[in-house]
């Protein structure tokens, strides 16, 4: 299996780093936190570690260290606008719980 991204977050992605004017991709990882566990993390990469994983979407690359991929093998990132909101959404086929405000799971 492998992480995944949908054109939307793709899209969001490139245009974040196209703005920033650096970076290889983003990293997506999990950190202990929340009523639930774990949460989910963002971030701009400028170096690659060497447990990292690359998976690469149309040229965008998300980057996963070998730790955080236990939680989320087969992980699919989107990217969705509903009225005034917008976020990067986690479709995540490991999560046996989620918190009831959305910020951390459990697997």
């Amino acid at each position: 299996m492998a992480i995944t991204m949908t054109d939307a977050a793709a899209s969001r992605v490139r245009s974040f780093l196209e703005s920033r004017g650096k970076g290889i991709g983003l990293r997506l990882g999990v950190r202990t936190s929340g009523c639930s566990g774990m949460a989910y993390v963002l971030e701009f990469v400028d170096e690659l570690q060497e447990e990292d994983q690359i998976f690469d979407h149309d040229g965008v690359k998300i980057i996963v260290d070998s730790k955080s991929m236990l939680y989320l093998e087969g992980t699919e990132l989107d990217f969705t606008k509903e009225g005034l909101n917008e976020g990067f959404q986690f479709n995540n086929p490991n999560v046996s719980s989620e918190c009831g405000c959305g910020e951390s799971f459990n697997v």
